[in-house]
């Protein structure tokens, strides 16, 4: 049975010729009600998994961006300082939004979304920092020819990196601390 909008009134169309003509009650006025309700809520949950997933997008394209293409593989202390790198990509913008302000004012709300994103990282790089792991060959060729979609990233491997230097395989999706 046709689920989506566009399948159902294309069904009743056919069926009766013009969709305007239909009773408020009606069988077919229900099955248009229930489907675009269908489409609204799979619209609304594409968006928020979409919102969700941003995140990790964005910081797996910083790493594409900032990686060269032809560097070897990273030991830990070279992906520790690219995490490093990654967690203070905003501190100028920060100082800057800090030094415009007036003495006495509260933070602007950008400067305060910054500050809790550092915030945050930081305290994952303490726990454990997900990223891919570009200690290996295949990893980092398959990063580097990412095309940027989140489909994309599931041939690659990730890991959990530590402040300490602590170092465990990740799954795909992240799902709390795996």
């Amino acid at each position: 049975m046709p689920k989506s909008l566009s399948k159902v009134s294309k069904h009743i169309s056919k069926k009766r010729g013009v969709v305007e003509a239909l009773h408020e009650n009606s069988r077919d006025a229900k099955r248009l009600r229930r489907a675009n309700h269908r489409d609204d809520r799979v619209a609304r949950v594409s968006a928020s998994m979409a919102r969700g997933r941003q995140s990790y997008i964005d910081r797996i394209t910083y790493f594409h961006e900032t990686i060269p293409e032809d560097s070897g593989v990273f030991s830990d202390s070279d992906m520790m300082n690219l995490i490093v790198r990654y967690i203070n990509r905003s501190v100028p913008e920060i100082e800057q939004l800090q030094s415009e302000r007036r003495k006495g004012r509260p933070p602007s709300k950008r400067e305060e979304v910054l500050l809790q994103r550092t915030d945050a990282e930081n305290k994952e790089f303490k726990t454990g920092f997900w990223l891919p792991d570009l200690s290996q060959e295949g990893v980092l060729k398959a990063l580097l020819s990412w095309n940027g979609d989140w489909s994309g990233l599931s041939s690659m491997k990730f890991i959990r990196l530590t402040r300490e230097g602590g170092k465990q395989s990740s799954a795909f999706p992240p799902k709390g601390l795996s």
